[in-house]
């Protein structure tokens, strides 16, 4: 006999006895189950509550003997835990057994035994319609937080759709000023497709779209009257860089026109934006920023410039004693400044900024409303 059958042989015999082994006690812990459930269903059948007893407190030693690893790995995660409590942790489970013992010793326990169930209904009641009044309030709260957020979702891709319109007009008018025979030569037709863009994005867009607009018309000198070839057309360089002006003859690339008639342009930027002979009639310009803004010939018609910034706005050309505003069918005259100022009657200036004496004089002579001046002798 070799030893490799001996071996063989040995551990074969040792697995035989290890499932014996494990089958035995598979037996045994059924058959002591078994019998304790047994003693317990038969306590209950009998109303025997001392066998009963008997029987669970066996099938909890017999859980304790058969888990003993797990409750000793549960006990040391305890500890471990317990050992990582904070002193106001401590505290709080102290301050609450001592609130549930005071509780106790006051005999308000006895006296809650004493209360009329009905009483108990009807608070139960109460408590249950209080439980759905805050429901329906919660779910009122989670729809109106839905609403708020889908509001400014909503409100910020029209921002971004505005800007994006904003931009393909800006390359468009940009395309129609650079062609070869573009906007800015004698081109009656495309310049008034161009206006007719501007005036529809002007519809369409809110407050700072059209402020935004307006500053890129005004600096790409597309407002301004500018002085053309006779000949060809074309726009007079001045030899600085730029173009000729020519406010008595000159031909504008856009017309604004009535086109911010009613327009709400309040808090936005303006600076030295051209708005001469537009009509602003009935505008809002509220706290606008207008400095060295150009309303030569503007009709401010009962528009309203309260807290407006008007620091060298340009109102009217030639000396106050002479100027005077402008009037449909009156040549202006931009010596004496006759028919060259913006027509101001009924516009409210109350609470402008940084408004000089000749502006606050002209305005007063021409009908503009204003706060009074306060003198350094009332101050």
């Amino acid at each position: 006999m070799t030893a490799e059958p001996f071996a063989s042989k040995f551990l074969a015999f040792d697995s035989d006895a290890a499932s014996a082994d494990f089958r035995l006690k598979a037996v045994v812990n059924l058959v002591l189950l078994g019998i304790l459930t047994g003693l317990l269903g038969l306590a209950l059948f009998l109303d025997q509550q001392g066998w009963g007893w008997l029987a669970v407190l066996g099938l909890l030693g017999l859980a304790g003997w058969w888990g003993w690893p797990l409750w000793i790995g549960a006990g040391r995660s305890l500890w471990q835990q317990l050992c990582t409590w904070p002193r106001s942790l401590w505290m709080g489970v102290a301050l609450s057994l001592a609130g549930v013992g005071g509780i106790a010793l006051s005999g308000v326990f006895s006296r809650l035994g004493s209360l009329s169930w009905e009483a108990i209904g009807a608070l139960g009641e109460v408590f249950g319609a209080t439980g759905q009044i805050l429901i329906a309030i919660l779910a009122a709260y989670i729809a109106w937080r839905q609403y708020i957020i889908s509001r400014d979702l909503t409100i910020q891709q029209n921002i971004i759709t505005q800007q994006q319109t904003i931009d393909a007009y800006f390359e468009g008018i940009s395309g129609l000023v650079l062609a070869p025979d573009g906007q800015l030569d004698d081109w009656p037709l495309e310049r008034s497709i161009a206006a007719g863009r501007t005036a529809a994005l002007l519809n369409g867009v809110d407050r700072f779209g059209k402020a935004k607009i307006l500053r890129f018309l005004s600096t790409a000198n597309l407002l301004s009257p500018l002085r053309r070839d006779e000949h060809l057309g074309r726009p007079i360089l001045d030899g600085k860089g730029g173009y000729q002006r020519d406010r008595l003859h000159g031909i504008r690339v856009i017309n604004l026109g009535r086109m911010l008639e009613g327009a709400d342009l309040h808090g936005t930027q303006l600076r030295a934006v051209d708005l001469s002979e537009a009509s602003l009639e009935g505008a809002n310009l509220r706290d606008c920023d207008l400095s060295h803004a150009n309303l030569c010939g503007a009709n401010l018609c009962c528009a309203d410039l309260r807290g407006a910034d008007l620091h060298r706005a340009l109102l009217f050309v030639g000396s106050l004693e002479t100027a005077s505003p402008a009037q449909p069918g009156q040549k202006p005259d931009f010596k004496t400044g006759a028919y060259t100022g913006a027509i101001v009657a009924g516009a409210d200036f109350r609470h402008t900024r940084r408004l000089s004496p000749e502006q606050r004089a002209y305005l007063t002579a021409w009908g503009a409303r204003l706060s009074p001046e306060l003198h350094p002798q009332a101050l």
